[in-house]
């Protein structure tokens, strides 16, 4: 498997290498400009009366311009590009050392009612979405968020070899990346999609012929007047008379204009994603089914794309008032470009939608691809279906420095719950994030932060972080009791995960542990299993009546006059407890 950081640091180095060989190109034809202007120039100069000469010269002059604008443009393009896949690959090298709170966060797609967002950090500052998400395009990066919330378990098989695939395909990845950041369109292919559904012809199919018989007629009419046989007056009238007809529906035209602009750069731009999705072939079902959407027509996608971007383009040239104003006389040049941007959109435009969603389809899946690159010694889970649910060995927190990681083994079947106690800061919260990350991660077909796992797909529930709302006039407690409402409505539909930090708390000690282990008895009548973390030691004593729990502890000590943890998972009921020691070490009470 290939060291990511060695593999980053290697081809940051080529990068940096060609970007200079690039930038020196780009030099030269910038010189070979300014050269071929100021030798125009001295031939102007030292032949001022040889009309004949500086013609031809100034004709050779502007075909070498324009080739060299064109070679240039295209270097700086390629410059751009070159930027960005360095700076992809200076971002890699900074995650793998857990530095991404440049990156953004996602906080966009918080959901306070979710069934685990909130609890575990998925989006905000820290979160896994800020670590994983290597998207280039706003519509990719909304699908990723998508499936981060989904709690979908469907096919958890056929995604981690998407993943695996991708995973082995860096180079593609960070093309496709770099392409997707360069991206800079007026108008998001959300409101293309809008426009091509709501989109009502005006002309109809005599104008696929109309048109061209106008321009032989033209064409037939110009050279008569050329050979003497037409005066000029009868081109004068069918000049106006091709601007009389344009004239009647340049309403709509100008319309259509408007909305054609903008498509023509979303279109040229995203012309290079799709060939490069077009340029691979996967094998894996899922990225396969998905790019064969691409080969149902009978002509490639990027072809399609490219042929709508050059009718618009032709269509643009109206801009220009000269050709606007001939090519429209003599052409019906409007007329013949709407019909056939008509014509597109009557053909293509209820599949451009599709077309779309497959670029943030793989957009997202490279971000999963990515992540699995990152982390050669994750496991992806055999996926099992008798009753063990998960069975990890050495599973972490993937979001912690290595240096910082403690792993544990862990064990639960179905229809267990699992008590879990310990002193503050043992590793409890952190335990409850790591079990459900490796859920989540699982479910989307990830390697996760383990040396090995075994596990049979469920969906995750939480509730770790309670709130209340003063804008909803909610205490504490009352938004706890929605929460937890809220789980017992969700179990009685199908089993769930269930990860709860300390049951009730806020109400008092007697209380709480009533009705703890009340609702710890709901949860048992589920089909349902989890952990539960918790001060109250009364709860432990359910596993004396119920076969279906088990108490786990993480440990605290004090050495030396310091408290020292280990971070380790262990069977039985935590004995020590550090509050006490935690206020007087702090010099909070004597």
């Amino acid at each position: 498997m290939q060291d990511p950081k060695t593999y980053y640091s290697q081809r940051l180095k080529t990068l940096q290498e060609d970007k200079a060989k690039v930038s020196k190109k780009i030099l030269t034809y910038s010189l070979l400009r300014l050269l071929v202007f100021v030798l125009l120039i001295a031939v102007i100069y030292f032949r001022f009366n040889d009309w004949g000469f500086i013609g031809f010269s100034g004709l050779i002059a502007l075909f070498l311009f324009v080739f060299l604008v064109l070679r240039f443009n295209r270097l700086q393009y390629q410059r751009n590009k070159l930027k960005a896949l360095i700076r992809l690959n200076e971002t890699e090298l900074e995650v793998l050392d857990r530095k991404f709170s440049q990156l953004p966060t996602g906080s966009e797609y918080e959901q306070e009612a979710h069934h685990f967002a909130r609890d575990i950090d998925l989006f905000g500052d820290g979160s896994f979405f800020q670590y994983a998400n290597r998207t280039g395009l706003k519509e990719g990066r909304d699908m990723l968020a998508s499936w981060l919330l989904s709690n979908h378990t469907d096919h958890i098989k056929q995604k981690q070899l998407a993943v695996q695939e991708l995973r082995d395909m860096p180079e593609w990845r960070q093309d496709f990346t770099a392409t997707a950041t360069l991206l800079q369109t007026e108008v998001d292919p959300e409101t293309l999609t809008h426009w091509f559904k709501g989109y009502k012809p005006f002309l109809g199919k005599r104008f696929r012929i109309l048109p061209l018989a106008f321009s032989l007629i033209s064409i037939a009419l110009i050279v008569a007047y050329f050979l003497g046989q037409l005066s000029g007056w009868s081109i004068v009238f069918w000049l106006f008379a091709g601007l009389g007809i344009t004239g009647f529906y340049l309403k709509k035209i100008n319309r259509l204009a408007v909305s054609a602009s903008h498509a023509l750069n979303t279109f040229q731009q995203y012309h290079k994603l799709i060939a490069l999705l077009e340029s691979v072939s996967f094998r894996s079902e899922l990225l396969a089914r998905k790019q064969a959407i691409y080969k149902k027509e009978k002509e490639s996608v990027s072809q399609l794309v490219r042929k709508f971007a050059d009718i618009l383009n032709a269509f643009d040239q109206r801009n220009n008032m000269i050709f606007g104003f001939l090519g429209n006389g003599f052409l019906l040049w409007d007329l013949y470009q709407s019909y056939r941007i008509e014509s597109w959109i009557l053909e293509y435009g209820d599949k451009v939608a599709v077309w779309f969603d497959v670029l943030s389809y793989f957009d997202a899946s490279i971000s999963l691809g990515t992540f699995a690159f990152n982390h050669p010694t994750y496991a992806f889970p055999k996926i099992s279906s008798d009753n063990v649910l998960i069975a990890a060995k050495d599973a972490g927190h993937p979001l912690l420095e290595r240096s910082r990681l403690v792993t544990n083994d862990f064990r639960i079947s179905e229809e267990e719950f699992h008590i879990i106690t310990g002193a503050n800061m043992a590793g409890k919260s952190t335990f409850l994030r790591t079990v459900s990350l490796l859920i989540v991660t699982a479910n989307l077909g990830l390697p996760v932060c383990a040396s090995g796992m075994v596990y049979k797909p469920v969906r995750l529930i939480t509730s770790m972080r309670t709130a209340d709302s003063l804008s909803r006039h909610e205490s504490y407690f009352f938004s706890e009791l929605k929460r937890l409402k809220f789980i017992v409505d969700e179990i009685g539909e199908e089993p769930y995960f269930i990860i709860l930090d300390e049951i009730l708390k806020g109400t008092n000690s007697t209380d709480k542990a009533q009705g703890s282990r009340k609702f710890l008895e709901r949860l048992l009548t589920s089909l349902s299993a989890g952990l539960i973390a918790t001060h109250d030691l009364s709860l432990c004593d359910a596993a004396d009546a119920n076969k279906q729990v088990s108490n786990y502890y993480f440990d605290a000590n004090i050495v030396g006059g310091e408290l020292y943890f280990d971070y380790q998972l262990k069977p039985g009921i935590c004995q020590n407890m550090n509050a006490s020691f935690l206020l007087k070490k702090m010099k909070i009470v004597e």
